[in-house]
């Protein structure tokens, strides 16, 4: 079973057609815990490490083989976790910052500010020392459209930022919830999002660890 550890409950319906589109036999369960996010926003990420440690465990301890953790806040705190736990931890943006980092300058968007940094750190980490030109944008309102549950405003004001940019190689939205904006960009630059890249992955770990089982 893989277990998704949500920040929002928006990415439950994302992730469960990604499952029955290319993996309709995976066993999935999905964990929303939106205090996390709101925690690590104004806090820092490692002060909601207790936390996530204590979801992580119980997850693994109701059967799950792995888990992938589709908030980009916390990502890191999650899969830092992993050894601990004795199951694969994944975070749903490395392998589109994998993908980022063949690129040379790149511009990563976000609609919250803590979640900047994170992702910055993980393609570099990806680039293993390749000289990079990485910059961020952060959409200054898109944010407050989401918790309004205005989706389709959220999602314009990312597209409308994107399109904005340029002097740049690729873009990189840095939250799972904005990978419905790369459809309605209008500019030629490459566009990455995190949650098909990400679920693939972590799928393909989940079925390997089950046949291990």
């Amino acid at each position: 079973m893989l277990a998704l550890l949500h920040t929002s409950p928006v990415h439950v319906p994302v992730f469960d057609a990604l499952r029955d589109t290319h993996h309709p036999s995976l066993a999935m369960r999905h964990l929303v815990h939106e205090n996390l996010l709101a925690r690590a926003a104004c806090e820092g990420p490692d002060a909601v490490r207790p936390a996530v440690s204590d979801v992580l465990a119980g997850a693994v301890a109701d059967g799950a083989c792995a888990v992938l953790c589709t908030c980009s806040t916390i990502g890191g705190v999650a899969e830092a976790l992993a050894p601990g736990l004795g199951v694969p931890v994944l975070r749903v943006d490395r392998p589109m910052a994998a993908e980022a980092a063949g690129y040379r300058r790149i511009v990563v968007v976000a609609t919250q500010g803590s979640t900047l940094e994170p992702t910055v750190a993980l393609i570099r980490d990806e680039a293993a020392g390749r000289d990079l030109a990485l910059r961020t944008l952060l959409v200054e309102g898109a944010w407050e459209r989401f918790e309004a549950g205005d989706r389709d405003g959220y999602i314009d004001a990312v597209a409308a930022a994107v399109d904005d940019v340029s002097d740049a190689d690729v873009v990189v939205l840095a939250q799972a919830s904005m990978a419905e904006a790369a459809a309605r960009v209008g500019g030629a630059l490459p566009v990455l999002s995190s949650p098909e890249p990400g679920f693939r992955a972590a799928a393909a770990v989940a079925a390997a660890a089950a046949g291990g089982a």
